[in-house]
């Protein structure tokens, strides 16, 4: 059968490094210690001044297609998945694929916050599945929050951070159960407003008021339950284990939302698997949104933990609130 595989992948991080001390200092108490115990963050990298969404996606996509083998030209479609997009318009998948030389790819961005990767692996893999002209999709996460953070607001500028990972996706001729076995997409709609950045956009136009309210940087207007990412994150895998036959037991990696190792861990111990089946980088990249997945991914790849044969979950969550999973086996 025709399916989705994943060829290769690619990662990128700013060059800057800003360590938890950073902002001892700069909130003027210790935070360092809280990061540490609570979500075991103690760095994360930040862009440059003149760096920006389009400057990391274009770094992973590099790497990610000299891994493979191919060149840009080899591109059927660029998929980019992220909320700090280059421009509000036109899309930042359009502007990678022109740095990239990919003149016969199409492109688009998709935006479902921190779920966007897995969203975006969903999507490809369904072009190929459906249409035996793509044969070769990359598939990006790019994250710059950076840019929006309130420099005074320690629940957020503690956290975010930036960086961006791409696979390419390539249409094979596999056995059942290779490749792309499932996936599903969730949205809790009623949650739309609990998170984000609100201002810059049709609903309120960036001003010089906005600017002056902030409103055109990350917010976090209410806490959300503590149980809602473990509760989705469950209850996603299991019925995908359902639907393609097999226990969470079978599951060789977990590629989930790098925002709270506690939840990870929780919904992991929920499944009934081991915790080291789940590679965490938020330690010293920060939590980097729709890029943390593929970022885990590749470093897991690079670490030759992920092997040809293995069953992949990859499981997103962002705001919206939009959750995505997807099953591969390598």
């Amino acid at each position: 059968m025709r399916n989705a595989t994943i060829l290769s992948c690619g990662a990128y991080a700013p060059e800057r490094i800003v360590p938890n001390s950073y902002f001892d200092t700069l909130l003027q108490e210790d935070v360092d210690t809280w990061l540490r115990t609570n979500v075991q963050i103690y760095e994360r990298h930040w862009c440059a001044p003149d760096e920006s969404a389009a400057d990391l996606a274009e770094q992973a996509a590099r790497q990610a297609l000299e891994r493979a083998g191919l060149s840009a030209a080899d591109l059927d479609l660029i998929i980019l998945a992220t909320d700090t997009p280059e421009y509000i318009s036109p899309s930042t998948a359009a502007v990678v694929q022109h740095r990239l030389g990919a003149h016969k790819a199409g492109t688009f961005d998709l935006n479902s916050a921190c779920a966007g990767f897995v969203t975006a692996l969903d999507v490809g893999a369904k072009y190929i599945r459906s249409d035996e002209r793509y044969r070769h999709i990359l598939v990006i996460g790019a994250y710059a929050m950076s840019k929006f953070l309130n420099m005074e607001d320690k629940k957020t500028v503690t956290l975010f951070a930036d960086g961006a990972g791409a696979v390419v996706l390539k249409a094979s001729e596999v056995e059942e159960g290779e490749g792309f076995l499932a996936s599903e997409l969730r949205t809790f709609g009623e949650y739309h407003d609990w998170m984000g950045i609100y201002a810059g956009a049709t609903h309120e136009p960036t001003t010089a008021d906005t600017l002056d309210n902030r409103s055109h940087l990350l917010q976090f207007v209410r806490k959300f339950p503590k149980e809602l990412n473990p509760d989705v994150w469950t209850d996603m895998t299991l019925q995908i284990c359902g639907r393609i036959g097999i226990q969470p037991g079978d599951i060789d990696h977990f590629f989930i939302t790098q925002i709270n190792i506690n939840s990870i861990w929780e919904t992991l111990d929920r499944l009934g698997v081991p915790r080291k089946k789940a590679t965490t980088i938020m330690h010293h990249y920060g939590y980097t949104g729709s890029a943390c997945i593929p970022m885990a991914f590749n470093e897991a790849w690079e670490r030759g933990l992920v092997k040809p044969g293995q069953l992949c979950m990859f499981i997103g969550s962002g705001g919206g609130l939009a959750f995505a999973a997807a099953a591969f086996r390598t």
